[in-house]
């Protein structure tokens, strides 16, 4: 594949996160358009009779445990394992509030964690996708599929999460169970989950403006401090 040194070292990285996000959006997929489900296409539906201590499905719950399992060791992989980036600090939250989120949904045998996972699902692959196809493409003109997945984050990321998560959550919730608990908790989570896809669509928009303005020739990952050590000098 004659990948560079550097390229090679983070391959490990990026093969994994790429084939763990593929399954993950596969099974994703799978509940949300081929099961009985109707969490994707009427969010609001994953609050409707809801009460404490109602058993989560098997299936939902196999979900449940595939997420936890991931950013469970994400944590200690960002931290001691994977190659220290720009975002680190914003990862290494990420997982924190992301794992908190989904194992205190299954504990309380709640909505919350359907609801984020049901619509977020099919977004979950695009960020790491492009991480890793930035991080080890060897291809000479490699930045096409690479610019494809900017109108992919922003539509499942900052269109469709808002949409169907966030309205779920934070107002059909409350129509459905008006004595929710954990309102505020959940929602709060959610919330820095948002601001945490702004701040990651950014570093896509400056990937772009770069190689618009002829100040990138070939896929780099912005986020790594040696690219910029790299354009400095």
């Amino acid at each position: 594949c004659n990948l560079q040194p550097k390229d090679a070292a983070k391959m490990p990285e990026s093969a994994w996160k790429l084939l763990f996000y593929t399954l993950s959006w596969s099974y994703g997929t799978y509940l949300l358009f081929f099961t009985d489900y109707p969490f994707f296409h009427d969010p609001p539906s994953v609050f409707y009779g809801w009460r404490k201590g109602m058993e989560v499905p098997t299936d939902i719950a196999i979900a449940y445990l595939l997420q936890c399992s991931f950013y469970g060791h994400s944590i200690y992989a960002t931290a001691y394992m994977d190659t220290w980036r720009k975002d680190s600090v914003v990862m290494l939250l990420h997982h924190v509030v992301t794992l908190t989120l989904i194992a205190s949904s299954y504990a309380f045998s709640r909505g919350w964690g359907a609801a984020r996972g049901a619509a977020r699902g099919a977004a979950s692959s695009r960020r790491p996708c492009w991480g890793s196809w930035a991080g080890v493409s060897p291809l000479p003109g490699a930045t096409k599929p690479t610019l494809l997945l900017c109108p992919a984050r922003f539509w499942f990321r900052l269109y469709w999460f808002p949409l169907k998560v966030l309205y779920a959550t934070c107002y059909s919730s409350l129509q459905s169970v008006p004595n929710i608990p954990f309102y505020f908790f959940f929602n709060a989570l959610l919330l820095i989950l948002t601001l945490m896809n702004i701040y990651w669509f950014l570093y896509i928009v400056l990937f772009v403006a770069k190689v618009l303005m002829g100040q990138m020739q070939e896929v780099n990952d912005v986020r790594e401090y040696d690219v910029e050590d790299t354009g400095k000098a």
